[in-house]
């Protein structure tokens, strides 16, 4: 199951942690320190999707949050909901291991558990129905992704919400124009992502296309649309030091994961970004910051 990770769009990381792939070469504990700061960096967006989840599920008895890593989202949720059961589960063994010493660290292990699971259908291990399910952007790493909401869905408990991450738009970092190199540097850096995402789509196994509309495939899951929203994280410039290290960590796996699809020029560019001793690069330049926007669509189990 895939797990938090950034979208708009860091596909990067996406494609290390989809399920259902062969991932026998993929480190996970190595790439623990980058899921757990960017996830940190975004508590401000998480808590106000949270805040709004909260109002729809004031008492929820138990919460999965289904693609969990090593579980900073589900310590959210465990912090917004003081009574509620916390399940993390996700496909990696060593990401729910580090899922479960961050539940120790904040003294919510006495209600948290985790299940080894893979979309769709690998929830059948809950001790009983949810009252509220959280996908952050997973759903699209299944090749059906109809299916996939639909083993969400069978989980709840009648009332129950399932609340699925997917969506939003494009993360901006960088000034249209650097002062080097041709302006529109994170729109051509789009283009190529989205291709690259397009044919990740296409080759997971069992792939199915499906009109993007999701508040109509929650229906079609059995669920009734409970409302859609978008949620922004600002981090204006000048960036903190962690904030930084995202961004230039968000460069790096692009630089590395496009440089063939990327003309000689914007390479030229990246390369100087990612340079630590030019002053115009990542490290040093004042007009960095993050803009982000990710979208939430809710639908609900009715009431038997």
């Amino acid at each position: 199951m895939a797990h938090q990770h950034r979208h708009t769009h860091d596909h990067t990381e996406a494609a290390a942690h989809a399920p259902a792939h062969d991932h026998g070469d993929i480190d996970f504990a190595k790439m623990i320190p980058h899921l757990e700061g960017q996830a940190q960096l975004f508590a401000p967006l998480y808590a106000d999707a949270l805040a709004w989840l909260h109002r729809m599920q004031p008492e929820p008895g138990l919460i999965v949050d289904a693609g969990s890593g090593p579980g900073i989202i589900s310590g959210f949720f465990a912090e917004a909901f003081p009574e509620a059961r916390i399940v993390a589960a996700d496909s990696s063994a060593a990401l729910l291991e580090r899922a479960r010493e961050n539940a120790e660290r904040l003294g919510t292990a006495d209600r948290f558990s985790t299940v080894e699971a893979e979309l769709p259908g690998g929830l059948g291990e809950l001790e009983y129905p949810a009252d509220l399910v959280w996908s952050s952007r997973a759903v699209h790493h299944v090749g059906d992704q109809r299916a996939a909401l639909t083993a969400l869905a069978a989980v709840l408990a009648p009332g129950g919400t399932l609340a699925v991450m997917e969506g939003g738009l494009p993360e901006r970092n960088l000034p249209r124009d650097l002062g080097f190199g041709r302006p529109g540097l994170e729109a051509r850096l789009d283009v190529i992502e989205q291709g690259w995402f397009n044919e990740m789509r296409t080759t997971l196994p069992g792939h199915v296309r499906e009109t993007e509309d999701w508040p109509a495939l929650l229906a079609a899951a059995g669920l009734r649309p409970a409302g859609t929203r978008s949620f922004l994280l600002d981090l204006p410039a000048p960036l903190t030091d962690e904030a930084r290290t995202y961004v230039i960590g968000v460069f790096d796996r692009r630089r590395t994961m496009f440089a063939d699809e990327l003309d000689a020029d914007d390479r030229a560019t990246l390369d100087r970004l990612l340079d630590p001793d030019d002053k115009a690069g990542l490290y040093h330049r004042p007009d960095v910051y993050v803009l982000a926007t990710h979208t939430v669509h809710t639908g609900s189990r009715p009431q038997e």
